[in-house]
């Protein structure tokens, strides 16, 4: 099975998530980038990241950053679940090496469409 990082500070997102996505994929939800940076040193590897931009203690992008800089990690998909909708953030988003930028609202097919084509490469 493979394994989904789900990383939020919103609680009840990430257990909507969850929900959703634990009869196909294995979830793991950290709280911020701080968190799931220390999980994935740990020696666990994701077989993608779900992440949104603002969080405490490490945003989004420094995570993006640091995920897509590492020559082990560089190769997991990230995507990026953001509630900022500019197209500035977006852009920045995908030059820094996201994979995918999906706006909440979101509808939940869709973004189980957008993590198969990820997940199925």
């Amino acid at each position: 099975m493979k394994t989904i990082l789900l990383v939020d500070d919103k609680v009840q997102l990430l257990t909507l998530l969850k929900q959703f996505l634990k009869t196909r994929y294995e979830v793991v939800l950290k709280y911020n980038g701080l968190e799931a940076i220390e999980w994935i040193q740990q020696g666990n590897i994701p077989d993608l990241i779900l992440t949104d931009i603002q969080m405490p203690k490490m945003d989004g992008m420094k995570f993006l950053q640091i995920i897509k800089g590492s020559g082990i990690f560089s190769e997991i998909p990230v995507i990026i679940l953001s509630s900022r909708e500019s197209s500035q953030d977006r852009i920045e988003c995908l030059k820094q090496g996201a994979s995918d930028y999906i706006s909440k609202p979101f509808n939940p097919e869709e973004l189980l469409v957008r993590l198969e084509r990820w997940l199925d490469k």
